[in-house]
């Protein structure tokens, strides 16, 4: 279409210059005293336009010819650019192919050719120049050679390279913290992370090395509060999200060192977190491990223990039958201390456990132990009876024996007391 066009244009244009000149007879004079000359309209014309194409080529031949050093500059410039992008291109994939030696001597490279050559006016110079020292300090940083890498760090890191490209410094901030993580080094790590703007900070990648450095540091509340961010943002799958989460609530409930402090770590825990089996189970568990050694001290908190530990296992009996056998083992020890704490509707809610699982032989042994701190001695002996064939955990079967052991005592029975004794003692 558009050659169409031309054609029709250039049509036009010959028809305009035939009507023009094709039967025109004026003339032109010209006078250069004492001269005088005559000549055609149309040659006057033709010369006329002749001679603005020849002054405008000579002026455009000059100009061409003046601009020369120019171009050869720029020309210079360009084959430099190239050299140092080429260099930069050759260190990344040599650093992503493990040659650390070759990157960070293509890195390198290119630092030279930049000081080297005069590339002010490149405009992405400070950009390359920060991408080739990290490329460096990467590569030195996998060599070992902790003074080069930080040397190099540290030009990176420059007010200018931060107003021309700041997601480089950005960059080179998230590598300084990893560097800092591998190095075992938190109070680094903390600097650096401490350096990165408020909105990298909140990028998945910087959560990521938040929660390395937090484990690092042994900071169990901020690594746990990291992972529950970033479970909420997706950075892990449901599965290992759940996983790490719960590793680091046990792990927060294991650093506590006194009921206080377990009380402390168990409110900050979410809803969810509290009724994961093996949350509230080591719970319970630590609330034991923490009471105080001496009697007087230990017999004026353990009420309020055993109310505490009794509220952390509450949700595990409304889906009891889903606990597997070693939870149940575990609930079974946690609980037992507190039996004889427990009121008239705790040993009711018991019963109908026991009842609604009459086979279940940790619940025979919890009923069965109730039954004994209540004096009950002929259902707590045919419970507790019932318990020792299904028990599998060697304390629990060992206790259900010395129980045993006791109320055949009780009765005067001391052949079956003997027998059971035996029994508990083969367990030791």
């Amino acid at each position: 279409m558009r050659s169409v066009f031309w054609l029709l244009g250039l049509a036009a244009l010959a028809v305009a210059l035939a009507l023009l000149v094709g039967n025109n007879r004026a003339t032109v004079t010209l006078f250069w005293p004492p001269w005088r000359f005559d000549v055609s309209f149309n040659f006057f014309v033709f010369a006329l336009i002749g001679g603005f194409v020849l002054v405008y080529a000579a002026l455009r031949a000059l100009a061409v010819v003046r601009e020369l050093p120019t171009q050869a500059r720029r020309w210079r410039s360009q084959q430099l650019e190239r050299a140092v992008v080429g260099w930069v291109l050759d260190a990344l994939a040599n650093q992503l192919a493990g040659r650390f030696v070759r990157a960070q001597g293509a890195a390198q490279n290119a630092l030279d050719h930049l000081r080297g050559g005069s590339s002010r006016d490149w405009p992405r110079r400070a950009q390359l120049e920060a991408l080739a020292h990290l490329l460096v300090a990467e590569s030195a940083h996998a060599l070992q050679n902790r003074a080069k890498r930080d040397e190099h760090l540290q030009a990176t890191l420059t007010p200018a390279t931060a107003k021309a490209s700041p997601e480089v410094v950005e960059g080179a901030l998230l590598r300084a913290v990893r560097w800092a993580v591998e190095d075992r080094d938190p109070a680094a790590a903390r600097s650096r992370l401490a350096e990165l703007p408020q909105g990298a900070a909140r990028r998945i990648q910087a959560l990521r090395l938040r929660l390395r450095v937090a484990r690092l540091g042994d900071a169990t509340a901020e690594a746990l509060e990291t992972a529950r961010l970033l479970a909420k943002h997706r950075a892990f799958s449901p599965e290992a999200a759940r996983s790490i989460v719960h590793g680091l609530a046990l792990d927060a409930l294991r650093g506590a060192h006194d009921l206080a402090q377990l009380q402390r770590v168990w409110d900050g825990l979410d809803a969810g977190e509290r009724i994961t089996p093996g949350v509230a189970l080591l719970a319970a568990e630590r609330a034991h491990e923490l009471l105080p050694a001496e009697v007087g001290e230990r017999d004026a908190l353990q009420a309020t223990n055993a109310a505490r530990v009794r509220a952390w296992l509450e949700p595990l009996w409304d889906d009891f039958g889903a606990l597997e056998p070693a939870q149940q083992a575990r609930l079974a020890h946690a609980f037992e201390p507190e039996l004889m704490h427990l009121d008239a509707a705790g040993l009711a809610r018991l019963e109908q456990l026991q009842r609604q699982w009459p086979q279940n032989a940790h619940l025979q042994y919890l009923a069965g132990q109730a039954c004994l701190h209540r004096q009950l001695w002929g259902k707590a002996g045919q419970l507790l009876g019932q318990a020792r064939h299904g028990l599998v955990d060697p304390m629990l079967k060992r206790r259900t024996w010395r129980a045993l052991a006791r109320l055949a005592e009780e009765r005067g029975d001391s052949v079956s007391a003997l027998e059971a004794w035996k029994n508990a003692a083969r367990l030791d």
